[in-house]
């Protein structure tokens, strides 16, 4: 007989233990994004603690990208959020003087390691560059 729930004590502390770990590994995720997108809205001329608050820095993501920011309630639309995320990368990459393979492949697929990059290098925001 098949059952939904743990059984013994060591499948449910396994199960801790494995929520536990997949919590910290997210949490660490998180802090180093927050870094990244610190150093990248302090490039692009706003205050880096907005990087902090989840909501609010997608908004000024969308800034960045050159957008209004009601433009990050896209994000919200199932598939027009994936399209409008994948625009936004292109666009941020394209104003930190990046091309549409980097924005692709770091800023949509690997975003952390992209944040990274755009954060830490000597790469100037232009909004110019986005016209």
């Amino acid at each position: 007989m098949l059952t939904s729930s743990p059984s013994s004590i060591t499948e449910q502390t396994s199960l801790f233990a494995l929520s536990a770990t997949n919590s910290l590994l997210a949490i660490a995720v998180y802090v180093v994004l927050v870094v990244a997108l610190w150093r990248v809205f302090t490039k692009a001329g706003y205050a880096g603690w907005l990087a902090i608050i989840p909501l609010v820095n997608v908004v000024y993501l969308t800034k960045i990208a050159g957008f209004s920011g009601w433009f990050a309630l896209l994000y919200l639309v199932p598939i027009v959020g994936f399209v409008f995320h994948i625009i936004v990368s292109l666009r941020v990459g394209r104003a930190f003087g990046h091309g549409w393979f980097f924005s692709l492949a770091l800023l949509v697929v690997f975003h952390v390691i992209g944040y990274l990059i755009l954060g830490f290098s000597g790469d100037k925001y232009r909004a110019e560059r986005l016209s």
